[in-house]
């Protein structure tokens, strides 16, 4: 099979996995929508499970790539933050609730969406601290906000914060970035206590 049928194959195998999840499809039916052979589509990956692992990890891996090529053409420090978890939100967006509930139900495809969520974890407090050093945002709150980013994440991932909030995954990721810059800003809020009344 040459590079661009396999690419294209590849393409029509992930939008089919991401639209609908892949508890329930099976080779036989990709195989057949597809138009090829389980023979054609057993050359992309040796079982089903490698399949559904490939398309999970390349869904990562090209999201990440758009999402950090927007956030290198962003100036301004505070906005990078915002582009990013929109980014987030925005990539969320791409798969169905089918697809979720799969990923987070099946251990391999879990751990590689805690793997991306951890790096995603990394990578805003990497921009947090990055402002607090330019001045942009509070350094009192900085390390608190990175570490609220984390444990918001990981309550996406639990599905604690979506169940409790109605929200979709990647509607979660879009609020953080607007509740986390109204609360980093230099000026927004009170980052100093207040005075102390002499008596």
């Amino acid at each position: 099979m040459d590079t661009r049928r396999r690419d294209d194959l590849l393409r029509q195998t992930e939008a089919i996995i991401l639209a609908e999840g892949f508890t329930t499809v099976t080779m036989d039916e990709l195989a057949q929508r597809l138009e090829c052979s389980k023979a054609t589509l057993y050359s992309l990956a040796p079982t089903k499970e490698q399949l559904v692992l490939a398309v999970t990890r390349d869904f990562f891996r090209d999201a990440t790539a758009e999402i950090e090529q927007a956030v290198d053409v962003e100036p301004d420090l505070r906005q990078r933050i915002r582009v990013y978890l929109a980014g987030v939100g925005t990539a969320m967006h791409r798969h169905s609730h089918a697809f979720y509930d799969d990923m987070v139900g099946y251990e391999p495809t879990a751990q590689i969406y805690h793997l991306n969520s951890a790096a995603a974890a990394r990578r805003v407090h990497e921009m947090i601290e990055e402002g607090v050093r330019a001045g942009a945002f509070r350094a009192l709150n900085g390390h608190f906000a990175a570490h609220v980013v984390a444990i918001t994440i990981q309550a996406v991932q639990s599905g604690v914060i979506l169940e409790r909030t109605g929200l979709s995954a990647g509607d979660a990721f879009s609020e953080l970035g607007d509740l986390l810059l109204d609360g980093l800003s230099v000026g927004q809020g009170i980052s100093d206590p207040a005075p102390t009344v002499a008596r």
